[in-house]
């Protein structure tokens, strides 16, 4: 999120302070100008919107810690941490604060993560902040929070679903001719290219489906090979059973 947000020029770097235990991993940021430390105390008296991006059995540690310096007419605290609601801040530092919570993706490292986000107490301004504030990383969109578990499921464990579409897109390229190499540089950029077809456009993928798919063409024969052998339930069921999955452990 560092990287990109100085990437992006949505903050000065002077104005970012990033605090981490192994400080000499943020070597690259600090040399960018950005502020770091290991002291979590001194970053929330430095700033006013608090970003907490730590591992979720982490997550009542590091409040606890800074709870003492955190002001509800100042701070606005945003939190990325996976499975922690909203809830959950709020009985440690109570309910008189602005709470975000979002849910990233790892594209967010190149800024072409989907980011869904929720709120609670927020204004209209801070909305637009953290709207603006994401929308530097890819793409946002508010969801309401009883979302957010099949959020993680679409947009996070989408990523991994998508890869390993690539991935056997690659292997059949190989069992057709082509190098490893040209066959995920193909793969690859045809799946981004039929990503930017529909965020572009607004169109249903039907819609871009039936402009390649021709009569007694190769492409509804592979297209329907693959629902023959049962392509388009996988899939369903995968994302299905992730989601169950995270209820389930809840």
């Amino acid at each position: 999120m560092a990287e990109g947000l100085v990437s992006s020029g949505f903050v000065l770097p002077e104005h970012l302070y990033v605090t981490k235990r192994n400080v000499a991993t943020l070597k690259s940021l600090e040399e960018r100008g950005v502020l770091v430390s290991s002291d979590n105390a001194a970053a929330v008296q430095f700033a006013d919107w608090i970003v907490l991006a730590v591992k979720p059995f982490q997550l009542k540690d590091v409040i606890t810690g800074i709870q003492p310096y955190l002001d509800p007419k100042r701070h606005v605290l945003i939190s990325v941490v996976t499975g922690a609601w909203i809830k959950d801040i709020q009985e440690i530092v109570g309910d008189q604060f602005a709470v975000f919570r979002a849910m990233p993706n790892t594209a967010i490292a190149i800024q072409e993560s989907m980011t869904c986000i929720c709120a609670h107490h927020a204004t209209v301004t801070q909305i637009t902040f953290v709207t603006n504030l994401f929308d530097q990383l890819g793409r946002s969109v508010f969801i309401e929070e009883k979302l957010m578990d099949a959020a993680t499921v679409l947009g996070a464990c989408g990523t991994a679903f998508a890869m390993r579409y690539i991935r056997a897109n690659i292997q059949g390229g190989i069992e057709i001719g082509f190098s490893a190499a040209t066959a995920s540089l193909i793969a690859a950029q045809t799946v981004k290219g039929a990503a930017e077809l529909l965020l572009q456009k607004n169109t249903h993928p039907e819609q871009e489906i039936d402009k390649v798919t021709t009569p007694k063409g190769c492409t509804i024969a592979g297209l329907n090979e693959m629902e023959h052998q049962g392509f388009s339930s996988s899939l369903i069921k995968g994302v299905v059973t992730s989601y169950r999955k995270i209820i389930d452990d809840m």
